[in-house]
């Protein structure tokens, strides 16, 4: 059998509210499909109706065969580990936070291979060890890193030797090294079997190379071979799409600016428990200046903003603000993963009203904000488990923005945004933090944003 997955006429709904329309495509074996498509565009329940991980509150049209055999919801979880994989998008829903890093990946191989655990610990470490993560190989899921955290994902899937891999949005938040590493881990795992990827970098798309499916708002705009789509776009969403990939955007010119203090720091080094990841940092941050920290996975991004924060405490050295009568919740962070700084129990909307009501603010203010986030009203009436990892990082964004934050650490703040998008929020993020005389700290792992909106630059 030359096909792995054929899908005929498959559309998703909502009560009656078309969220995917009609699609027909076919997998063949060694011959990989890459989904490109914004935030919302129905690409990520495209996959979870291929495994039978849809929502039960959303209903499915069509038919979907894997292997030659016709599936529902149910019958295809028996294809789960030896057969199919899927890598979602949120390594932390995917991770236990309880187990180290080494047990999420010797549990396949006891598990699926039936190997002991001496035999099964070696080949996890082996495994840990190809995408740099042996030191931490005895570290929770807490303690590393998003990047990190997304490596560890895709190892524990990739360990069961499936043949069928659907990978959603699988290099987001790495850095160049490491992304080129996890898509070659993928097209190796997949040799002689399938790939299907989700994915909104368009690097991703050109190095996995195949067919493209080009996806805006639940329909297919265009398709073909990676290298004619890429190269020669015909559709003008693919063309923008395209064009809006960092290396693409014109070059700002550094803004002049004022020299009023935020932040200082001094022959600093940063940590956690006690063992130091980067040293001797030097460097004041003044209001509305945008400050860009870029580094490999795992070199202290994220630590250096909490550490500025006071989230943690300096390995060494000293971190001074300069600007007093401020409140507290003006010195605010915008988390990397934002399914960690949400809680799923009541519904988006409640969430801001609550904070509404405990900083005063000016409700006024909201609907602006959301329009210019491109934040739908009814994503109010949803809890954060029921929206997309992109749609949730631009309602953090404009939770954060709401509090008129004096300095603002922004942790990866596009990792989950298409790249129309992601250039519309950073060039939000940096135009209202020069408004507002915000100091703005942008963590990134893509050199070519960093360069082109940052007033100075931070290797780590």
């Amino acid at each position: 059998m030359n096909h792995l997955i054929q899908l005929t006429d498959l559309s998703i709904s909502a009560k009656e509210v078309a969220l995917l329309q009609p699609l027909s495509l076919t997998l063949y074996r060694n011959k990989p499909i890459t989904i490109l498509g914004q935030t919302g565009s129905g690409k990520s329940l495209l996959a979870q109706a291929i495994v039978g991980l849809l929502p039960s509150e959303l209903s499915q049209q069509g038919k979907v065969e894997v292997f030659g055999q016709t599936h529902d919801r149910h019958s295809v979880m028996s294809l789960w580990g030896k057969e199919v994989i899927m890598l979602p998008q949120e390594p932390w829903r995917a991770l236990d936070p309880l187990m180290p890093a080494y047990r999420q990946v010797a549990e396949v191989y006891e598990c699926l291979h039936g190997m002991d655990e001496e035999s099964a610990f070696n080949h996890a470490l082996a495994d840990l060890d190809k995408v740099g993560l042996r030191n931490s190989a005895a570290k929770k899921p807490g303690q590393l890193s998003g990047g990190m955290a997304q490596r560890l994902a895709v190892t524990a899937a990739t360990a069961g030797g499936a043949k069928l891999i659907l990978a959603d949005e699988p290099t987001k938040g790495l850095d160049v090294s490491r992304r080129d590493d996890i898509i070659q881990l993928l097209m190796t795992s997949a040799r002689d079997g399938g790939l299907l990827t989700i994915t909104h970098d368009i690097e991703v798309a050109r190095q996995i190379g195949g067919d493209i499916i080009v996806m805006k708002e639940g329909v297919v705009v265009e398709q073909g071979l990676a290298a004619q789509i890429l190269d020669n776009p015909q559709h003008a969403y693919t063309q923008s799409l395209i064009a809006a990939d960092p290396r693409h955007w014109e070059q700002r010119e550094k803004s002049s600016i004022e020299k009023t203090p935020v932040l200082a720091v001094k022959n600093l080094s940063i940590g956690r428990q006690g063992k130091a990841l980067s040293k001797d940092i030097n460097f004041t941050i003044h209001t509305g200046e945008v400050v860009g920290v870029i580094g490999d996975s795992g070199c202290g991004k994220s630590t250096l903003g909490d550490t500025l924060l006071g989230l943690l405490t300096p390995v060494a050295g000293s971190v001074n603000k300069h600007i007093d009568g401020v409140k507290p919740h003006q010195w605010l962070k915008l988390f990397q993963d934002p399914p960690a700084a949400f809680t799923a129990s009541v519904t988006l909307g409640v969430l801001l009203e609550d904070l509404v009501k405990l900083h005063k603010l000016d409700r006024q203010r909201i609907a602006p904000l959301m329009s210019k986030l491109k934040l739908a009203p009814v994503l109010l009436a949803r809890k954060s488990t029921e929206v997309s990892g992109g749609e949730l990082q631009r309602f953090a964004i404009l939770r954060a923005l709401l509090l008129d934050p004096v300095f603002l650490f922004a942790d990866e703040p596009t990792s989950r945004l298409d790249p129309i998008i992601a250039k519309e929020v950073t060039d939000l993020l940096v135009d209202l933090a020069k408004e507002q005389g915000c100091a703005l700290l942008l963590v990134s792992h893509d050199p070519h944003m960093i360069a082109k909106r940052c007033d100075t630059v931070i290797q780590l």
